[in-house]
């Protein structure tokens, strides 16, 4: 008899493949950044009143690593930044070291915006 939990009134829909709520969902975030095409590396300025800031899209990682990996970013760009929403957020323009950095460990990194 398949006895999968459908809806949990502690934490909502569950996903139906693996069995976890639709808000920390494994499969459907590998999925989203193998259809995105890896990780997405863009430069911000808009709404940081003219301050550059490096944002990292697309990461499929548990908060712990990510928190790690932002770290790690971080300490290596010699700046600030944040973990925020499953991105990570860096003071300043460091696309080009931060893309260099995420290819030597691996992930597909894109350049995105201008």
């Amino acid at each position: 008899m398949n006895e999968r939990v459908v809806f949990s009134t502690e934490q909502g829909r569950m996903c139906p493949e693996c069995q976890q709520p639709l808000s920390g969902c494994i499969c459907r975030q590998t999925k989203s950044v193998a259809a995105a095409g890896g990780l997405r590396v863009l430069r911000e300025r808009k709404g940081r009143q003219g301050k550059d800031v490096t944002v990292i899209h697309g990461l499929s990682l548990d908060p712990l690593s990510l928190a790690q990996l932002g770290k790690e970013l971080r300490s290596a760009c010699a700046t600030g930044g944040t973990v925020k929403e499953g991105t990570i957020e860096l003071q300043g323009d460091h696309v080009q070291m931060i893309i260099s950095l995420l290819s030597k460990k691996g992930w597909s990194v894109k350049r995105s915006g201008g």
